[in-house]
């Protein structure tokens, strides 16, 4: 057994933040993809996915898995959401209701994956984890790249109605890439980047570039629009929708993105998102508020010391 202090990549207490105060995310490191040919081909019952219900990166993998009617093709595991000193704990570490054990490798935290694959690994151990069960490793942890995997790489294996679904279609890559170069630094990261921040000015900064970035969001809504790009659902949808969810309930108050609310400063965001929680059964199945609300109150002791859930809102999602 290693006696290698790991305790830098898994506890979020020690997480070290720039000079000025902000926040940095740093790149994720297994970078692989699946294709014919490759090194990991495409098959029914090779890989699993790791994942939290309360991360919104490992969320968007669930999302699309559904989207694509992967589920009887790859498989998945839920980790706890609370993320102690050791990081992200399977149930049987820590038996949260709607907690899985790892019936695959027996491990009792997500760091024990990356561990075996790695045992010099220097990162963070997040979440997801795209597994390979034949060759025992990490194919990628980057959530943006697997759900492109997931669009694609098993459409062979896939009914017609399930393979047809393209979340990355050709005609609107263009504008997809557009919309990501913003939306991921100063929405999706820029909750964290204002959450995380310890100088004011930091936190002012990201702030702003949040809000300005909401407010470009919602002019784009405008019009009763349904989707972010184009007439049909697409990734952007997908990325941007589990920011959105987590926003009221856990941003608002627990990041101090308090500005204004979705349910009251964004009616058009507010209408967007709800038409997808409560119409399509791929983002309703995907979000628990109780994994969500418990992860981000009690794993982050440096702004949540007494890891009390507050109760609100309520509800989390309004009704239409």
């Amino acid at each position: 057994m290693s006696t290698k202090d790991v305790s830098h990549q898994s506890d979020i207490a020690k997480m070290k933040v720039q000079p000025d105060g902000s926040f940095k995310r740093l790149d994720s490191t297994f970078r692989n993809t699946i294709e014919k040919g490759g090194q990991f081909e495409p098959e029914k019952d090779r890989y699993h996915l790791y994942v939290s219900l309360a991360c919104p990166w490992a969320t968007r993998t669930l999302i699309v898995r559904k989207l694509k009617g992967l589920e009887d093709i790859i498989s998945v595991s839920v980790v706890s959401p609370r993320m102690g000193t050791n990081g992200w704990p399977f149930a049987s570490a820590d038996s949260f209701p709607g907690a899985d054990s790892d019936s695959l490798n027996n491990a009792q935290h997500i760091k024990d994956l990356y561990l075996s694959v790695d045992p010099a690994y220097g990162g963070r151990f997040t979440v997801p984890v795209f597994w390979d069960k034949k060759g025992k490793t990490i194919v990628n942890n980057e959530s943006s790249e697997i759900i492109r995997i997931l669009n694609t790489a098993f459409n062979h294996l896939l009914p017609k109605e399930y393979a047809q679904v393209d979340l990355y279609p050709e005609h609107l890559r263009a504008k997809i890439d557009d919309l990501n170069e913003w939306i991921y630094p100063y929405i999706n990261n820029g909750v964290y980047r204002t959450g995380f921040a310890t100088s004011q000015e930091a936190y002012s900064t990201a702030l702003k570039q949040l809000f300005e970035a909401l407010d470009k969001v919602e002019a784009i809504l405008a019009g009763d629009k349904k989707y972010i790009v184009g007439n049909q659902l697409t990734e952007c949808d997908v990325r941007l929708w589990v920011t959105m969810i987590r926003f009221d309930p856990v941003y608002v108050g627990h990041f101090k993105c308090n500005v204004r609310d979705i349910r009251s400063g964004y009616p058009n965001i507010n209408k967007w998102m709800k038409n997808l929680y409560w119409n399509d059964p791929a983002f309703k199945e995907s979000t628990d508020f109780d994994h969500i609300k418990t992860h981000y109150y009690w794993s982050h002791p440096l702004i949540n010391p007494t890891r009390i859930v507050p109760v609100g809102p309520i509800p989390m999602i309004q009704s239409f």
